[in-house]
């Protein structure tokens, strides 16, 4: 599951503001661990939960924060922001469409991200990717590893069965209903992650926990 793929930069070509040195004098580079998931999977939670286990501080970047930054009229609008809902085995499916404005704001989160990590903050980002899938969103994986690749980049798949995650949805109020069903089988395919956390049974601290110790944060 190692995400890893490209070789490592050598050590005297990395700038000095994307790492610190321990007292050992060992390199560490500024981390960031991208929570991909679902809508109502529990990436919000784990993030403020992890950004309270870790001894280091980590920053958390949320997707949703960016979207809101767009004007109002952009929301549930062909360029920004827009819902369309079908029947899928008979229960709603809502797909979530980016237009211009939406896909602008987003690929500014991502360099927003490299831009707080190249000034030395390590970073909990909070995500929803697709996986490869022909209406799939790999492409912005591709980008994130491009941009982050002078940093230590861990992605983390956070998993909820499909029936817990339309009953959190329903009880929020604040989501699209049928959006977490629409998403569900196109999230996490083939996404080579580096670990991944299950919400049905653990709660935020225990996640952010299991994922602490396996990254070694």
């Amino acid at each position: 599951m190692a995400l890893r793929t490209w070789p490592p930069l050598p050590e005297e070509t990395i700038p000095s503001t994307l790492f610190s040195r321990g007292r050992s004098g060992r390199l560490i580079l500024t981390k960031v661990v991208l929570l991909n998931g679902v809508g109502s999977s529990g990436k919000s939670s784990i993030a403020k939960a992890l950004q309270n286990t870790v001894s280091k501080p980590f920053l958390h970047v949320e997707m949703d924060a960016f979207l809101a930054m767009m004007p109002e009229r952009y929301h549930n609008h062909p360029e920004g922001l827009s819902f369309e809902q079908h029947i899928e085995n008979g229960k709603a499916s809502t797909i979530a469409k980016t237009g211009v404005i939406a896909e602008r704001t987003l690929t500014g989160m991502r360099h927003s991200v490299a831009a707080m990590a190249k000034a030395g903050n390590n970073l909990i980002v909070d995500d929803v990717l697709f996986g490869n899938t022909d209406t799939g969103d790999a492409p912005t994986l591709a980008e994130y590893r491009k941009l982050l690749r002078p940093f230590d980049f861990f992605l983390v798949a956070v998993f909820a069965p499909l029936d817990v995650l339309e009953e959190r949805e329903r009880l929020r109020g604040d989501r699209v209903p049928g959006l977490a069903r629409w998403q569900y089988e196109r999230v996490h395919e083939q996404m080579p992650y580096d670990f991944e956390v299950h919400t049905e049974n653990a709660s935020p601290q225990q996640c952010a926990e299991q994922i602490k110790v396996s990254l070694g944060l």
